[in-house]
């Protein structure tokens, strides 16, 4: 099982979003019994939560679910478990480096490490408006596109 962790701050924005549509693309291909996937903040603030309604409400309109997910912290565990923890921008990704033992670091990446996009980052909506919801599900999209193309030329998965 190839185990994919999606890390932003609170969990209840980015990186929810991230866990619902890369879910939902690996279930499309048939991949779920090959890829797990899971998200995480490198705070615990908001612990239990449902995501950001906001963010709920745009990938609705999309065909997401993310009504399952629900926020937790970034735990030591998850380094060792985890086969990619990908951060949603640079502040989380020196956090996620910072916590991490060397031997995993090779684990940790930014989310958008492959794709065409001018962007290297998730930018947080948390403080902005409906636009802000949009244009991440726009960068989510294009890069759980990409990771997926990814991860199955990595471990040989299907014909992709």
């Amino acid at each position: 099982m190839i185990k994919v962790m999606f890390v932003c701050l609170g969990n209840i924005c980015r990186s929810p979003t991230a866990h619902g549509v890369f879910e939902q693309m690996v279930r499309e291909q048939k991949l779920d019994n090959r890829i797990q996937v899971e998200s995480s903040g490198t705070s615990g603030w908001h612990e239990g939560e449902k995501s950001d309604s906001r963010s709920s409400e745009e990938a609705a309109k999309r065909g997401y679910d993310l009504s399952y997910v629900r926020s937790q912290a970034t735990m030591d565990s998850d380094f060792i478990e985890m086969d990619y923890l990908l951060a949603m921008d640079v502040d989380n990704l020196i956090e996620l480096q910072r916590r991490c033992p060397e031997e995993y670091q090779h684990k940790l990446s930014l989310f958008l490490f492959h794709g065409d996009l001018d962007e290297e980052e998730v930018p947080d909506p948390y403080y902005g408006g409906a636009k802000g919801f949009s244009h991440v599900l726009d960068l989510v999209e294009t890069g759980s596109r990409a990771l997926l193309e990814y991860i199955c030329s990595q471990h040989s998965l299907g014909n992709r």
